[in-house]
């Protein structure tokens, strides 16, 4: 390790690079690698339609997975067990506007394909493989495609948001101050920064710390379950003389530069063409909301929220959860007991990021408000 003259620790900066590129690449992967459609439990009930469900839709632009589903299930998380996806397509799972879907029935269970011209016998053929077509070409930017959710809703907690072990952060660089001696800085300026490890002609990203993720374990102690960064710009390193290096601020996002924000490697964010919604069966459970992203406490359809379950509790990219409102404590009028009403369930997020020990959920509907502290469990796939 270079031996730091002034006393600062070294940073491996290429080590964290490829950390936050290693996060990216597995959630990209997470992403595209679907299965087909799912075969359901024999115990479990076919996914039940809708009275309006369509016998055709047409995909037009604009449209997201999540609500063509719900134009045809009463529960969308289920769209996998009913999707006829064809094999001998490279990426069955894709959907673009102008597509035909077509309502069918398989052995009395809904099952729904793009139509290619021979209605659902076609369908039905090619979902069950008895078909002698070849292996077919569609030239179509991915940018097209129909996605679960409108990325445009979550796109900054993609690019610009992490969470890392507060170890991660450990002789980091950070923000010393700036050339003119300003306190905040931006787009244009000039700053200083400390700390060893970063390269003449990189680009860095400079990220604001938020609260911290404070939990207590079984024990009663409290622990730091990760460290939220916020990115407020990014720069050209320009000059470096021992530890102190000069960074160029090419652009500005959410906030100004300030002395002691954290200087990162930066990576090109890998921004998801698809969504699946599965079943989450094997989650640890018990999982809560604990934080709602812009807001204080209360999120709504189309918010962001924190989930305090990550890969390490087995939450993965694509997970559906139904959400529970903690049930009124109300006293007994006749017995004088107190007693607590059941929870009802108010709607259904979706993971679309995860980490060690939290994750990011969107929320795909909601009847009431959704408050902090919320409770998340499975979707029950049983009608």
């Amino acid at each position: 390790m270079k031996k730091v003259l002034t006393g600062m620790p070294s940073f491996n900066a290429l080590g964290l690079k490829k950390q936050l590129l290693a996060l990216a690449v597995c959630m990209g992967v997470g992403l595209v690698q679907l299965d087909t459609a799912q075969a359901a439990s024999p115990n479990v009930n076919p996914p039940a339609l809708k009275a309006s469900a369509p016998n055709v839709y047409v995909v037009k632009k604009g449209d997201t997975l999540w609500e063509i589903s719900g134009k045809f299930l009463k529960k969308p998380w289920r769209w996998p067990e009913i999707w006829a996806s064809n094999k001998h397509v490279k990426n069955p799972h894709w959907i673009y506007p102008g597509d035909r879907l077509l309502l069918c029935t398989l052995n009395g269970r809904p099952l729904i394909g793009k139509d290619e011209g021979d209605g659902c016998t076609g369908i039905i053929r090619r979902y069950s493989g008895r078909t002698n077509l070849q292996p077919q070409i569609r030239v179509e930017s991915l940018n097209n495609t129909i996605p679960v959710i409108p990325l445009e809703h979550i796109k900054h907690w993609l690019e610009r948001t992490v969470i890392l072990a507060p170890e991660s952060l450990e002789n980091t660089p950070y923000i010393l101050g700036t050339a003119d001696q300003r306190v905040l800085a931006g787009k244009g300026q000039t700053v200083y920064t400390r700390g060893n490890g970063l390269e003449v002609g990189q680009r860095y990203a400079v990220y604001r710390e938020a609260e911290p993720y404070i939990f207590t374990d079984a024990e009663g102690k409290k622990y730091n379950a990760g460290v939220e960064l916020l990115q407020v710009a990014s720069g050209i390193a320009v000059q470096a003389e021992n530890d102190i290096t000069t960074l160029e601020l090419t652009d500005s996002y959410n906030g100004e530069v300030r002395r002691g924000d954290r200087v990162l490697p930066e990576y090109d964010a890998m921004l998801p063409t698809l969504f699946y919604p599965t079943e989450a069966q094997e989650v640890t459970p018990g999982g809560q909301i604990i934080r709602v992203m812009g807001s204080i406490s209360t999120a709504a359809r189309n918010s962001v929220v924190t989930l305090d379950r990550g890969t390490l509790h087995g939450t993965k990219v694509g997970q559906v959860f139904s959400v529970y409102q903690q049930g009124e404590i109300v006293k007994d009028p006749k017995t004088k007991e107190t007693v607590k009403l059941p929870n009802q369930r108010i709607g259904n997020v979706m993971v679309f990021r995860t980490f060690d020990q939290l994750s990011y959920a969107y929320v795909l509907d909601s009847e009431l408000p959704i408050k902090v502290g919320a409770s998340i469990q499975p979707p029950l796939m049983d009608e």
